[in-house]
């Protein structure tokens, strides 16, 4: 024992003196592995840079045809910082008001959704109470001019820039309306547009409250914690639902605020590490909980990213709430801005998260790619058991994995290419739809009919509607292979049989896929009306990770049950093998003494 009480001074001794020399050599004044490595890597930039200052100048002097050097370079910027991972990113000047209002929900316009299609620009969805819906703006509105500026021909970027400005200053917008030979005038007047993120919060069952977020800003713990006071105190509510199904993310602050909302003051939400060590950081709940005791049922989905995945993972791993859906992204990565030069910034991936059972729930290894540049997931059998506060078991890697794990239904790729149609065909149609309905029932009551589904069938029919089939993809390349190997002389009748079945039919898909499609449209109709408010509640109707979660809250015995370690559980947390201690003592060092590996994985 005592000698391994010795090795064990060693090695933090040898570690201290380490850093002893500020980080340049050791104690005995020899050059340390990584002081050299540092020299070495500012010589390599050094370099590189010359390299390629010298060859930008070169190719905008002799290439044959002009260049334009500031797309040719945001190219190699932005393929350079893609090949770090997905969330380092470059954001010049002209895109800070986009980034300004990703992460605060706020800019002067309209508010509205715009798109461009051939022939100018279209309303795809103006927002509930801002000044294009109250205007009278509709989607499938064509913008025509706004002031005395044509709009026709003009990006959808062009056209955002003359619709917003300063708040409280009056334009005029022209429209063409599908349908109508006139054009239309609208006068409206700027706003400081202001972005819910609480899309839609209200009773369910009774005493059941439910809140949608959909994403992270400055405003969304308040917007949250605004909504589920109101359920309080008006409606007495007895347990919540916090929907945070396709929440990609955005602020950690807002995460860690909403986790405060239902757990003590003082408890750790999260530890950030990452290779500059001043960046570490710890976050804990710093104000008094709203409710520390009402049952919580918390959804995610495969969309569920981010801060979305701090405040599941965080509420799990302390046993406050039951996770109820699909397993989660697993983004466990942190970014932070930087300053550049003319007023841009790089959004640079800093740390990795730690939630509080010590797990980090990144999914993709992006420092250690495949040959071909891919990057592959952790496997579940090389992820790490860690446990929560009451000793279930829990695992690293791999996004957050609900405690109540719902199939969900498989969208058949027609339906994607229905939704982002480059020919508007479902965006027409659903438009025409509501210019002959003046009005539908509530949201939640709507029903679209098999007969108007059938008069949609028609619609695509006529319009020559084509879509892409995976699986004929998967085919064709097998033909090819299996041509290569020379297997298509004895076994070609077998792949015409099988092409003839994967063969395109648009009648028979819009058959085998009604009840999806109906779905959409049924969708995509309502929020014509009723905004996302209103599709939202629509969609809550048939909706069973909704309704899952609504019988766990019903059922005590239960939830409670759910937030307790089974036998097995409960006897490794208590009593861990001398493998899991070992394990702890790995931990320690990989935490203390290679952080460097934890970096932009």
């Amino acid at each position: 024992m005592r000698q391994i009480r010795l090795s064990f001074l060693c090695v933090v001794l040898y570690v201290s003196g380490i850093y002893a020399q500020d980080n340049n050599t050791s104690a005995t004044g020899v050059q340390t592995a990584e002081a050299v490595k540092s020299d070495d890597n500012r010589f390599e930039v050094s370099k590189q840079l010359d390299i390629f200052n010298a060859l930008i100048k070169e190719v905008e002097i002799f290439y044959v045809d002009t260049v334009d050097i500031k797309k040719t370079l945001r190219r190699g910027i932005d393929a350079m910082l893609k090949g770090l991972d997905p969330y380092t990113e470059y954001i010049p000047e002209d895109e800070m008001e986009q980034f300004k209002f990703i992460t605060t929900g706020e800019y002067g316009g309209i508010g509205a959704y715009i798109r461009y299609r051939e022939g100018g620009t279209v309303i795809t969805e103006p927002f509930e109470g801002m000044p294009a819906a109250e205007a009278g703006l509709k989607a499938g509105d064509m913008i025509v001019a706004v002031d005395t500026v044509d709009a026709k021909g003009l990006s959808s970027d062009k056209v955002s820039e003359l619709l917003k400005g300063i708040p409280n200053t009056k334009m005029t917008v022209k429209v063409q309306r599908p349908g109508e030979k006139k054009d239309r005038k609208f006068d409206l007047v700027r706003r400081q547009v202001i972005v819910d993120q609480v899309t839609h919060y209200g009773v369910y069952d009774n005493n059941t409250g439910y809140i949608y977020l959909k994403s992270f800003t400055d405003k969304s713990a308040q917007e949250v914690k605004n909504a589920f006071t109101e359920m309080k105190k008006n409606h007495q509510i007895g347990s919540l639902i916090l929907d945070l199904r396709d929440n990609g993310g955005g602020i950690l602050e807002g995460a860690v605020q909403i986790v405060n909302l239902f757990v003590p003051k003082g408890k750790e939400v999260l530890t950030m590490k990452g290779k500059v060590s001043q960046w570490d950081r710890t976050y804990r709940t710093y104000n008094e909980p709203v409710d520390t005791v009402i049952p919580v049922a918390v959804l995610i989905n495969g969309a569920s990213a981010s801060a979305s995945e701090i405040v599941s993972g965080a509420l799990q791993d302390m046993d406050r709430a039951v996770l109820v859906g699909q397993r989660s992204f697993g983004k466990g990565l942190v970014q932070s801005t930087r300053n550049l030069p003319y007023e841009g910034k790089l959004k640079v991936t800093t740390n990795k998260y730690y939630i509080p059972s010590g797990r980090c729930i990144q999914q993709l290894d992006y420092s250690h790619r495949n040959v071909d540049g891919s990057v592959a997931t952790i496997p579940d059998s090389l992820t790490s058991v860690f446990y929560t506060e009451n000793g279930r078991m829990v695992r690293n890697g791999g996004g957050i994995r609900p405690d109540f794990e719902i199939e969900e239904e498989k969208m058949p790729t027609m339906l994607y290419y229905l939704y982002a149609d480059k020919d508007y065909i479902l965006f027409d149609y659903v438009t025409n739809w509501v210019n002959k309905h003046k009005t539908i029932p509530p949201a939640e009551d709507f029903v679209y009919s098999d007969e108007d589904y059938e008069s949609f069938k028609k619609h695509l029919i006529e319009k020559n509607f084509e879509y892409d089939r995976q699986s004929g993809k998967a085919l064709d390349a097998l033909k090819e292979v299996a041509e290569f190997e020379g297997f298509m002389d004895e076994d070609s009748a077998l792949f015409i049989a099988l092409e003839e079945k994967l063969k395109p039919n648009l009648e028979r898909d819009l058959e085998r896929y009604k009840k999806v499609i109906k779905t959409l449209i049924s969708s995509e109709i309502v929020k014509r009306y009723y905004y996302q408010r209103g599709e939202i509640k629509h969609n809550l109707r048939d909706d069973n990770t909704f309704q899952k979660a609504l019988d766990i809250l019903k059922d005590r015995d239960l939830y409670d049950k759910a937030l307790k370690p089974s036998p097995e559980e409960k006897a490794a947390f208590y009593r861990p093998s001398k493998s899991a201690v070992k394990q702890s003592i790995d931990l320690f060092f990989d935490y203390r003494l290679y952080d460097i590996d934890y970096i932009i994985a």
